[in-house]
């Protein structure tokens, strides 16, 4: 049945596809709801998948008990979190309608039911009716013709069934129907809220940055994707930069893992700077500024952040995880920059991703490499990964190791800095895996402690040239 090509025509069809609110008065003009029984709809839409509507339509309503329905809803409406509210108007029973109008659906539902088969003869093109039941539709169809027992094969000759009426329970539309009970008939203004998955937004950056003059110009935009089932047109939209919970599957959040790969980038020390924008409760708000269309099975991108010449620096860092003897590995490229008001980007950025350009010699913008953040407060240093240095290599010896009793070591590191550009750079080398009680009690560069288990050293290089730091480490496990 997968491959079988039915057309289906609907022959005098005495029921309505599906129910209909009315409404005694149009749209307006701005916001055009054609082939739609939608009203004046507004987005709440979440980084986690999903979205918050409010759709407020008008309803005409009689005095006392009636089914409304409510078509064009999300196809995966969250029927439990649906409020309707209006003046005078109490719910007594709600159902969601997702059987929806297609021919897989036609069929399954024709079950027990007769149907006519046109068939066309494909060398003469004549064409003959006959009357079938519909037996099953079990990985294809079965029918009863004349007493006959057939089934409907995939083998390219044209058939088409004809239904006499849509099956009861079919919907061309998600719809919501809703038994209400209302004080006085007339014309009620209504709002309908609920809660869907399906719909998105991820925020993505391009920089492009210039390495001589020392800066960044950075874009950033919102990509909204819609999978819903349902478009939702001339819409207010509302962006929560956030993960509030409950609302999706469990999710592997971004920079939680543990241990910390400082290779991965991002932020290096949060910042303190309230921004801008507006909040609720602890989310940050994203308003665009016009309505737009989100249709199904779409995506979208709009500019939120456009910030030109922000301060920003190359650079290259290297982790040594232990104590280990290691061949020659190249060490990070890295960008770095600020998200703070007086040199920085001058914003709270929503988690996303990086892409970084710089300019080739012929001046046009060449793709270097890109990096997810997490959620950035303003006043943040950033430290974004591009990639491996192809020049800036760093190798680790072990020359010496000595045990002074049970749990306790003396370790003597060589790092060997090399660089083959024709410019002079600074290295960041960070030695990890100093757990326990260790410490540095020698050392030919002075180094940081950056945090328990970590120090850092600012390693000088010069062009075409190479560096040594050596250290030595008393640990006790």
């Amino acid at each position: 049945m997968r491959h079988l090509c039915v057309a289906i025509l609907l022959a005098a069809v005495n029921v309505p596809l599906w129910g209909q609110t009315v409404s005694d008065t149009p749209p307006p003009a701005d916001r055009p709801t054609a082939g739609s029984a939608q009203g004046d709809v507004a987005l709440t839409i979440y980084q986690n998948g999903q979205s918050l509507i409010q759709d407020q339509r008008q309803l005409r309503l009689p005095a006392g008990r009636s089914r409304q329905e409510f078509p064009d809803v999300s196809a995966q409406i969250r029927p439990e979190t649906v409020v309707l509210s209006g003046p005078g108007i109490g719910i007594v029973e709600q159902n969601f309608d997702y059987d929806l109008l297609t021919p897989g659906a036609l069929i399954q539902k024709a079950v027990g039911e007769t149907v006519t088969l046109l068939r066309t003869n494909p060398a003469t093109g004549a064409q003959t009716r006959e009357r079938a039941k519909v037996l099953a539709a079990n990985g294809g169809v079965v029918i009863e013709v004349d007493g006959h027992i057939e089934v409907l094969r995939d083998d390219g000759l044209p058939v088409r069934v004809i239904f006499d009426q849509v099956p009861p329970g079919l919907r061309a539309r998600p719809t919501l129907s809703v038994t209400l009970e209302s004080a006085s008939g007339g014309m009620v203004p209504t709002n309908l809220s609920y809660l869907t998955p399906g719909i998105g937004w991820s925020a993505d950056y391009v920089a492009l940055f210039d390495q001589a003059a020392g800066t960044i110009d950075v874009e950033g935009w919102v990509t909204l994707t819609n999978n819903s089932g349902t478009s939702y047109r001339n819409a207010e939209l509302l962006l929560v930069a956030g993960d509030p919970a409950g609302g999706a599957q469990p999710q592997y959040r971004r920079g939680r893992i543990y241990p910390p790969q400082p290779s991965s980038g991002g932020i290096v020390r949060a910042g303190t700077e309230t921004g801008t924008r507006e909040r609720l409760g602890d989310y940050i708000l994203y308003p665009l500024e016009r309505r737009t269309d989100v249709l199904d099975a779409q995506q979208k991108q709009v500019s939120f952040l456009d910030v030109q010449g922000s301060p920003a620096r190359a650079s290259y860092d290297f982790h040594v995880s232990g104590f280990d003897t290691q061949d020659p590995a190249s060490a990070s490229s890295v960008l770095k920059f600020s998200t703070s008001a007086q040199s920085g980007l001058g914003d709270q950025l929503p988690e996303g991703t990086v892409r970084v350009y710089m300019k080739d010699a012929s001046g046009s913008p060449q793709f270097i490499g890109e990096s997810e953040i997490d959620a950035t407060p303003m006043g943040s240093d950033l430290s974004i990964v591009t990639g491996d240095a192809f020049d800036v290599n760093v190798r680790t010896v072990v020359e010496a190791r000595d045990q002074r009793g049970d749990n306790h070591w003396r370790t003597t590191m060589r790092y060997e800095l090399t660089n083959a550009s024709a410019r002079a750079i600074t290295v960041e080398l960070t030695q990890d895996g100093l757990y326990g009680e260790a410490r540095v009690i020698e050392e030919s560069l002075e180094s940081d402690r950056v945090s328990a288990d970590s120090v850092r050293w600012q390693v000088p290089v010069p062009a075409n040239g190479s560096t040594t730091v050596s250290a030595t480490f008393d640990t006790r496990y």
